[in-house]
């Protein structure tokens, strides 16, 4: 037997419906920001991923799915939204034609060769977003803001907000200078990666999750204290939106995220997630006022965030959030035998076609077998259909719940489930 490859997995039942579900609030929730839906390719050109989310992180070094196809060009399946939005939107020119900031959503699957645990996948859906055109902190509000706002919305408790500053180009390289000079008499101390990031990007170090509670990391410089003015200034008007904002937040010096193109705030959102363990954080983002330039195009800043949908999934599960999906249905007709079977099948769309969920017996099942089918599909209603119920178009319709029977002209079913389906 073929069977799934791992780190990906099938969604359907319920937990489809639940997928569907959050889908459909994200979509809502972008329509009333005027965010723009954006869809970019599955696959780039691999320079597209290690120009721009960088060669010395994880993702690229280690996890990316490249492959060279028939043409003989390297492509790699996209590890995450960012680059090929930042892509889309230098090579459609959206800095010529579009009102700034340009505003962006994306919703998809990604693909990073990592170890699968729980929440986590090699092929996994992330809902991100990103802003172009505009310096002004409260955009970076702005852009918290939604992942908060969303929380909230499915019911998430304790949301609030880890934030950081990188500072502009100027703060962030005195930064990696502090680092350098901090970290060259315990490099021997640390693990083999941390090694190789010293002479790369020492600010990955940070980042290490094998060193993570190693009294060296925890008492490296903070990036706090390498900010010159404007970018101090720049952190502050953040916070000071967030406040106005009512959106709880904490200042986390350590936080520096795992990609190479963020410059002054990053941040991730995090809620209290009974039995999630000691790492409750569900999105992350920052400011990149750098990467639409390292991309051939004009000199453009940028903000977003990124959340892994399959996670936010898990958070909702652990904490026992049901979601208002649909796990019922209307009507199920049963047609008596198949020369009922036509007939049944112009009610069922009427049905459907007026706005009801209904399904009908396709398999020619018994009265009895038909009436275990309606309980499993909660159906409210039964419709039977037989003979005479054909011929006289007076259909037989019984509540599912009461058992209560009644006679319905074919040319009133409507008018009967408008009455009594909420």
């Amino acid at each position: 037997m073929v069977q799934k490859i791992k780190g990906t997995y099938d969604v359907y039942g319920t937990y489809g419906k639940k997928i569907l579900y959050v889908e459909e609030l994200i979509e809502g929730l972008m329509e009333k920001y005027n965010y723009e839906y954006f869809r970019t390719p599955l696959f780039e050109d691999s320079s597209l991923f290690h120009r721009g989310v960088g060669e010395t992180t994880d993702i690229v070094s280690k996890e990316t799915y490249d492959f060279v196809d028939r043409g003989k060009r390297n492509l790699t399946l996209r590890p995450e939204g960012t680059a090929g939005i930042v892509r889309s939107y230098i090579e459609n020119k959206m800095y010529g034609t579009y009102t700034m900031p340009v505003k962006a959503w994306y919703y998809g699957p990604m693909y990073r060769y990592e170890r699968p645990q729980s929440g986590r996948f090699r092929e996994f859906y992330q809902f991100g977003v990103e802003a172009f055109g505009s310096n002004d902190p409260i955009m970076d509000a702005e852009i918290i803001s939604i992942p908060v706002n969303l929380f909230k919305l499915l019911g998430l408790k304790g949301v609030k907000v880890n934030i950081n500053t990188l500072g502009d180009n100027k703060s962030r390289n005195e930064y990696r200078d502090a680092l350098i000079k901090y970290f060259k008499p315990h490099i021997d101390d640390l693990c083999e990666d941390c090694k190789e990031r010293f002479n790369k990007n020492p600010l990955r170090i940070l980042d290490c999750k094998v060193d993570k509670d190693s009294e060296i990391l925890k008492n490296a410089p903070k990036t706090i204290d390498y900010l010159n003015e404007e970018s101090r200034k720049h952190f502050e008007s953040v916070k000071y939106y967030l406040e106005n904002l009512g959106i709880e937040y904490e200042v986390n010096p350590n936080l520096v995220r795992g990609l190479d193109y963020y410059t002054h705030t990053v941040f991730e959102v995090e809620a209290d997630i009974e039995g999630f363990g000691s790492q409750n954080v569900l999105c992350g983002g920052g400011r990149y006022d750098n990467l639409v330039e390292v991309l051939d195009g004009p000199k453009t800043s940028g903000v977003g965030f990124a959340l892994g949908v399959e996670r936010l999934m898990n958070a909702l599960e652990y904490e026992k959030i049901e979601l208002p999906i649909i796990n019922e249905i209307d009507a199920y007709i049963i047609p008596i035998s198949c020369e009922e079977k036509d007939y049944s099948l112009n009610i069922l769309m009427n049905l459907r076609l007026n706005g009801f969920i209904a399904d009908m017996d396709y398999n020619n099942r018994n009265l009895k077998n038909n009436f275990k089918v309606a309980e499993r599909l909660k159906s409210k209603y039964i419709i039977i259909i037989g003979s005479d119920e054909k011929d006289k178009k007076i259909l037989t319709v019984k509540n599912n719940s009461t058992f209560e029977e009644f006679k319905i002209k074919e040319e009133d079913l409507i008018d009967f489930f408008d009455n009594n389906i909420e």
